[in-house]
């Protein structure tokens, strides 16, 4: 029947008011089951029921009992129905259920329509939605264009049953006066409206409208209220105009009590063929023109904003183009206004094509410094950068080959310019002999060229030398490992010896401009791989032996894994290594990893590097939580003592740790906080201003969350201080609801 259904209202709404009568829980009848195909002809109705009675004096038709009823879709449940043929009235009683084509079910005491079945009048209606949510009235009348009015009614996307499933208040709901459903305009209309809140009435809201069905609509979407010591109090409340079903543009004015308002824009729109999505920020206030000096000039009212941009777009399973867009107008504004602390932005374009066999891609970016130190005109602008793969078989002896060629152009405004192309082949082999070893042969070789200008301006470690230079790569490698498996305390263990044994000859290095292998260091990642450098600019002149074991250990719930090893130069050549890397002498350091899993409430992982002689600890690094997904803990520890100099690399010895947590002390309350904190002293930096205890930041709150409600307080405090963004608290207050503002 298409008396009272055909409303799939899935609208988002945040403000409502105390209804009365209005009853959201399930009713006591199951809705009516599909029983085959509707009638040939639209306007028969297909029933059956335990009684039928026919008056024929009133021309009066009654059945009783389990009634069904199927037109076009629609289905009707009820424990009677009366059709009075002379007045064409018709009257369905008793535990009623109605289900439309979407899917949504709507249950009452009575219905009152025409013999037309197109429209009528509900008692006690309560309407459960095929895409969530309910909503309950007094009254609800159907027109015959389908428009639906409801008198006193009640919506909620919130669950009215507990897990256990006894009744229960939902979080919230709107309740209004009178409710429309317009179908043609895809929209609900409230009048009266007010939000009910853990029960309690709220801000009243005289009219609101909602869309319906699965797409968006023009509107008002959550606000953000926060307060900090430097912008103070801060009001944020974003509009959404639905351009069209693709595409959206949405407005926020951030209102501040200290300073001008700012204003936040973002367009996005989805294609067949992809995405993109377009984010400004613009305002005006005070900024630290120059970050170097004690006391920052400052420049009043200037123009401040940032600009991200992103997108991706698939013409074929193969071929691709995307890229991003990160870009400020000044150092600070980012933390200032608390949109990001990343310390550098990145601007990319890529196209790209993948295969089974081949990769190629022509990219470019450009790299904007926020770090106060940094001068701009030394970052790289990279235009453009070209990388092509292929692998095949070596069609004799069963290997793998693989041929890449790669050109660089990298330029700066103030700074070395540098140029590269290079050809490279590798071959692999892999064998499984009689006793269980794994070998891997591989062979390697590659032809450079390379053009740098400007070098002055470069560190001598990386600068190379101006002008044309070529090199020749040579590599040989063999790989063995050789698995033991077995059974311990009711579970599995593996035990792996490693040996690989790698011979370079001498290789072209320091006159070679170094533009992507500057931060090396020996780690558990790299400890088998041919070259230990990353990037392409340098490569590991040495023949080296490199051995290690790695140990797993797989019992029910639990897991354990460990890897340490350690390589060892076979010639005493001189290499380009630099102390404090671990691998500047003959012998390396020694590098380890150790994971950890009990089911989902232990993880732990922990890498060390430890000197070879004095087995000092070079460095140790941990991260591990314990706890389940609601009450957990967090530690992130990392100590660097590397004694590595300024002049060679910008990652200086630290110390630190991070500390997060939740607690759950309620169904629905947790707390949380989370902090850094700076451990750095003299003693493992000597250009560090630390005491040895410094917090970064911290920030502790409050939170109430269930199936369709977060409300939250936090609170956080920044102790560092940049420019204008400045040390201080912040204060943040959350309130979303499920399905609010589209």
């Amino acid at each position: 029947m298409t008396l009272l259904t055909g409303s799939a209202l899935p609208f988002a709404l945040f403000m409502a008011m105390p209804a009365v009568a209005q009853d959201l829980q399930d009713r006591p009848v199951s809705p009516p089951p599909s029983e085959g195909p509707a009638p040939a002809n639209p306007d028969q109705v297909r029933f059956s029921a335990d009684q039928l009675e026919y008056d024929i004096n009133a021309d009066i038709v009654t059945a009783t009992g389990e009634v069904r009823m199927l037109r076009e879709g629609e289905r009707l449940r009820a424990d009677k129905v009366t059709w009075n043929r002379k007045t064409g009235k018709v009257l369905a009683t008793g535990n009623i259920a109605v289900t439309n084509p979407q899917g949504d079910i709507a249950y009452g005491d009575q219905i009152e329509l025409t013999d037309s079945l197109k429209d009528g009048v509900v008692d006690n209606m309560l309407v459960v939605l095929e895409q969530g949510g309910r909503l309950a009235a007094v009254r609800g009348t159907r027109q015959q264009d389908g428009t639906v009015n409801l008198e006193r009614a009640a919506y909620t996307p919130c669950a009215v049953e507990t897990s256990e499933g006894c009744p229960k208040e939902p979080s919230w709901k709107i309740t209004a006066v009178r409710v429309t459903y317009r179908p043609d305009r895809e929209r609900v209309y409230f009048n009266g409206a007010k939000l009910n809140l853990f029960g309690l009435p709220t801000i009243p809201l005289p009219r609101l409208s909602a869309p319906v069905g699965p797409g968006g609509d023009s509107g008002f979407l959550t606000p953000d209220i926060r307060l900090d010591r430097v912008n103070g109090v801060e009001v944020a409340v974003p509009y959404y105009w639905r351009l069209a079903p693709n595409k959206g543009l949405t407005v926020t004015p951030h209102v501040f009590t200290a300073v001008l308002p700012m204003l936040e824009a973002q367009y996005e729109a989805l294609t067949t063929k992809g995405a993109f999505r377009i984010t400004g920020y613009g305002t005006a206030s005070r900024r630290s023109d120059d970050l170097n000096t004690l006391n920052p000039t400052d420049t009043s009212q200037a123009f401040r904003g940032y600009l991200d941009a992103v997108g991706r777009y698939q013409f074929s399973p193969e071929w691709s183009l995307s890229g991003s867009m990160r870009i400020t107008t000044d150092r600070t504004f980012l933390r200032r206004y608390d949109i990001s602390r990343d310390d550098r932005l990145r601007t990319t374009a890529s196209l790209e094509h993948i295969d089974a066999t081949s990769y190629f891609s022509l990219t470019g970016w450009y790299v904007e410094t926020l770090r106060v130190n940094d001068p701009q005109g030394q970052q790289p602008i990279a235009l453009p950068e070209l990388d092509y793969r292929r692998r095949f078989d070596d069609g004799l002896l069963g290997g793998k080959f693989e041929v890449q060629l790669n050109t660089l152009a990298i330029s700066r405004t103030a700074g070395q310019d540098t140029q590269r192309a290079f050809a490279s082949m590798r071959w692999d082999l892999r064998r499984l002999t009689n006793w269980g070893q794994e070998v891997t042969f591989t062979a390697y070789g590659r032809a450079d060229a390379y053009n740098a200008n400007n070098i002055a301006s470069t560190p001598l470690v990386y600068q190379g030398l101006a002008g044309f230079q070529g090199r020749g790569i040579g590599a040989l490698a063999v790989d063995v490992k050789w698995p033991f498996v077995g059974e311990l305390w009711g579970g599995s263990q593996r035990f792996t010896p490693r040996v690989q044994i790698v011979a370079s000859p001498k290789i072209k290095n320091i006159e070679i401009p170094n533009e992507d292998a500057r931060s090396v260091d020996l780690e558990d990642s790299n400890l088998f791989a041919l070259n230990r450098f990353p990037g392409y600019d340098r490569f590991e002149d040495s023949t080296r032996i490199t051995y290690g074991a790695q140990w797993a250990l797989t019992l029910p719930g639990f897991t354990f894994d460990t890897i340490v090893g350690q390589s060892f130069r076979l010639n005493d050549r001189p290499t380009i290594l630099y102390p404090g890397t671990g691998l500047s002498d003959r012998w390396s350091d020694i590098v380890g990893r150790t994971e950890m899993r009990f089911r989902d409430f232990v993880s732990l992982t922990h890498r060390f590097r430890l000197d070879k002689d004095s087995f000092a600890v070079r460095r140790n690094e941990i991260d591990a939580t314990v706890g389940s997904r609601t009450t957990y803990g967090q530690i992130g520890y990392l100590r660097l003592k590397r004694n590595i100099f300024t002049s060679i690399e910008d990652l200086q010895d630290r110390e630190e740790v991070r500390l997060a947590g939740r607690v759950q002390f309620a169904r629905f309350w947790s707390a949380f906080g989370s902090t850094v904190i700076d451990l750095t002293d003299r003693s493992e930096d000597a250009l560090s201003l630390s005491n040895g205890f410094d917090p970064i930041r911290h920030r502790v709150g409050v939170q109430y969350e269930d199936d369709c409600l977060r409300l939250g307080f936090t609170w956080r405090r920044d102790y560092v201080q940049t420019g204008d963004a400045r040390a201080g608290n912040s204060f943040l207050l959350t309130l979303a609801f499920t399905n609010l503002g589209r």
